[in-house]
């Protein structure tokens, strides 16, 4: 008897897994299917980027370092935080047009966990917000930037940190509701302002008190450090690679397990 439990169990962990990569390789597939989407996600950020590092050229006061500094240079791993952001927006949003296209209650009434389902929505919209940041990099040679194996392999880390932590608060807020636009009604008021205070626009040094605190309990404020310290050693981040690490590390468990915990409400509003 046994025996039969033991080889039963690794059938049954395999079941479970399986619808959690069906809804990983379905959100890939379809956002790239969209064209819309993905230019969209790239050439806004990219846009900003250029105008606004062009507009400030070669002007722009570091306070970290005390020096002036190429803005394009600065605000790149801000715009690459944006493409992140874009990025886990978008693909969040498939939740609600799964739900009012009724896929979503037929994931919901199958024999799975909805943990499954957590699980198989943050990896597909983190795969998808890390490949799009990385592709950003490609820019990063006209910049100067010029990484070895282990520095890329710290850069990507950082990214799926940020777009793991990033996505599973989009989950947290597209799970209770049914309409877009009320979506990125609480996107523009909550995430938009995140971005913004993450350091991306300006270095935590140059800001007044009480922003700068703001700025410390962002999570995205450490992912913008790390990346900028990984890109541009030169320019003294504001926090050590094993501290923003470290703080990425907890943020990003602690939305995710909020995640699950929010999907697991018995609720008819989520299942309608």
């Amino acid at each position: 008897m046994a025996t039969t439990t033991a080889a039963y169990n690794p059938d049954k962990t395999s079941f479970s897994l399986m619808p959690a990569l069906s809804l990983w390789r379905r959100e890939v597939v379809r956002f790239y299917r969209n064209m819309s989407r993905v230019v969209g996600v790239v050439a806004s950020p990219l846009l900003f980027w250029i105008v606004i590092g062009a507009g400030f050229g070669n002007n722009f006061h570091n306070a970290a370092t005390g020096t002036r500094q190429n803005y394009l240079d600065f605000f790149f791993p801000g715009a690459l935080m944006m493409i992140v952001l874009f990025t886990s927006v978008f693909a969040m949003m498939s939740l609600i047009e799964d739900r009012n296209e009724g896929f979503l209650l037929t994931v919901l009434v199958a024999p799975v966990h909805r943990s499954v389902i957590v699980l198989g929505k943050v990896l597909g919209g983190t795969t998808l917000a890390t490949l799009q940041g990385v592709l950003f990099l490609v820019i990063a040679p006209f910049l100067g930037v010029h990484f070895g194996p282990l520095q890329f392999v710290l850069v990507v880390v950082d990214i799926f940190l940020c777009s793991f932590a990033l996505t599973s608060l989009g989950f947290m807020i597209a799970w209770p509701m049914d309409s877009t636009s009320g979506f990125h009604a609480i996107i523009n008021l909550f995430l938009i302002p995140m971005w913004l205070l993450s350091g991306s626009l300006f270095p935590v040094a140059s800001a007044s008190p009480w922003m700068a605190f703001l700025m410390r309990i962002n999570p995205m404020t450490y992912g913008t450090d790390a990346l900028r310290g990984l890109l541009f050693p030169a320019s003294a981040p504001e926090f050590s690679l094993t501290h923003s690490f470290a703080i990425l590390t907890v943020i990003a468990l602690v939305l995710f397990v909020m995640a699950f915990v929010v999907a697991n409400r018995r609720s008819t509003k989520a299942a309608a």
